[in-house]
C-alpha cells in the first residue's frame, strides 16, 4: 500500500485546509490511517486516526474541535479538513497506515508512511 499526501499550503490563522491522503496498492489490507506532524526541532506528535472499515475516529486533544479525519470509500482517501488554524499548527503533515491496534497515538504502531505536505500558519 502506497500513501500519497497532499493538499499543504500557507494559510493566515483562522484559516482552514484540507490534507488529502491517497491510498493505493492493497487497501483492502488497511486496518487505520493516521494523520501526524513534525514541526521543526520538535517529535513527531498524532493528530488524527481512523479505522478503514469502522469509521472509529481518534483525535489529539490539541486539535479536538477544529480538525476532521474523515474517509471517501470510493476515492481510497483519507481526508484531515483543518479549521480555525493557529501558527503553532504549523507543521509537516504525515500521513501514516497503522495495523490493528486501536485506539492508538504511538506512532511505532504506524509502520507505513508517505511523504509530508507542508502547512504553514501565520499570525
Amino acid at each position: 500500500v502506497q500513501l500519497q499526501a497532499s493538499g499543504g499550503g500557507l494559510v493566515q490563522a483562522g484559516g482552514s485546509l484540507r490534507l488529502s491522503c491517497a491510498a493505493s496498492g492493497r487497501t483492502l489490507s488497511i486496518d487505520v490511517v493516521g494523520w501526524f506532524r513534525q514541526a521543526p526541532g520538535k517529535e513527531r506528535e498524532f493528530v488524527a486516526a481512523i479505522g478503514w472499515n469502522t469509521y472509529r475516529t481518534l483525535y489529539a486533544d490539541s486539535v479536538k474541535g477544529r480538525f476532521t479525519i474523515s474517509r471517501d470509500n470510493a476515492k481510497n482517501t483519507v481526508y484531515l479538513q483543518m479549521n480555525s488554524l493557529k501558527p503553532e499548527d504549523t507543521a509537516v503533515y504525515y500521513c501514516a497506515r497503522g495495523g490493528s491496534t486501536w485506539p492508538t497515538q504511538d506512532a511505532a504502531d504506524f509502520p507505513f508512511w508517505g511523504q509530508g505536505t507542508q502547512v504553514t500558519v501565520s499570525s
